[in-house]
C-alpha cells in the first residue's frame, strides 16, 4: 500500500503536467464572429488602420460626388454662358456635349447616393 500512493501520487502529477503543456502550447481558439449574427448582414470588415471598410467607402464616395458637384456647376456656368453668348437659331456642338457631360456626371453621382 505503502508504494501504490506515491505511484497514484506521479501518475495524476504526470496527467496534470501533460494536459498543462498540451494546452499552453496549443492555439487558442477564437470565437467565431458568424455566430449570432444576423445572415442576411454583411460581416463588418475592418482596415489594418482599424476603421471600417463599409465607412471608408462611403467617405470616398462622398468626396468624389462633392468633386462632381463642383465639376457639374463649373459646366452648368460654362454652358449658361455660351448658350448666352449664341444665338437663338444656332446650336453649337460644343453646347450640345456639354450637356451630354452634364446628363454624365448626374447620372455618376445619382448611382452613388442610391448606393
Amino acid at each position: 500500500m505503502k508504494n501504490l500512493l506515491p505511484r497514484a501520487a506521479m501518475a495524476v502529477v504526470s496527467i496534470l503536467l501533460a494536459t498543462s503543456l498540451l494546452a499552453t502550447s496549443a492555439p487558442a481558439q477564437q470565437p467565431d464572429p458568424r455566430i449570432g449574427r444576423d445572415p442576411s448582414k454583411p460581416a463588418e470588415v475592418r482596415l489594418p488602420n482599424g476603421k471600417l471598410q463599409q465607412d471608408e467607402i462611403l467617405k470616398a464616395d462622398h468626396e468624389k460626388s462633392v468633386k462632381d458637384a463642383a465639376q457639374l456647376i463649373e459646366l452648368s456656368e460654362n454652358l449658361k454662358k455660351e448658350l448666352e453668348k449664341d444665338d437663338s437659331h444656332v446650336l453649337s456642338i460644343s453646347s450640345l456635349k456639354k450637356t451630354e457631360e452634364i446628363e454624365k456626371i448626374a447620372k455618376r453621382i445619382r448611382a452613388r447616393l442610391k448606393h
